[in-house]
């Protein structure tokens, strides 16, 4: 990988309409279901995501983060249907964040016929700037593989329901 790249994107085609994927992606409650890196525990925010500028909270574990820990979500984009996103920041002793740190999840979702959707995971680290964040991780943190997980637990969500 290019020392330039500053995104990650997977794609994978599902076989249920977009507005299916649409709603497990705007639940943060099912985001456990679908997180192939495996640090995802569950949500304290239950409501569905509904407008870009809202926040969400997720409790996480992983153990370069020194293990259990809470990250607050900023969604960044949002149409209905088509695509929703978010910047994460994790608390920082028990505090919340600020504002997001700069890598950002974002699904676009691209009709296939009425029984099948094209879906897209771009994981982006290209807003951080900070220069001892980027000294204490090394992007990208999640690999591709683990996003092409995401996209595979997800389509066996939104196929279970």
């Amino acid at each position: 990988m290019s020392t330039e790249q500053k995104h990650l994107t997977v794609t994978r085609t599902v076989d249920v309409a977009p507005k299916d994927v649409f709603a497990v992606l705007t639940l943060p409650a099912r985001h456990h279901e679908f997180d192939g890196s495996g640090m995802v525990r569950n949500a304290d925010d239950t409501e569905r995501i509904t407008a870009a500028g809202e926040k969400f909270v997720m409790n996480m574990h992983a153990e370069f983060m020194g293990g259990d820990y809470r990250t607050h979500n900023f969604v960044t984009a949002y149409d209905e249907n088509k695509m929703v996103g978010w910047k994460p920041a994790p608390e920082e002793n028990g505090a919340a964040p600020a504002g997001p740190l700069g890598w950002e999840w974002l699904y676009e979702l691209t009709p296939q016929g009425s029984d099948a959707t094209e879906v897209s995971l771009t994981y982006s680290w290209s807003d951080v700037t900070d220069p001892e964040l980027l000294k204490q991780v090394h992007f990208p943190a999640i690999p591709q593989e683990d996003l092409e997980e995401s996209l595979n637990l997800l389509a066996a969500a939104v196929t279970k329901d």
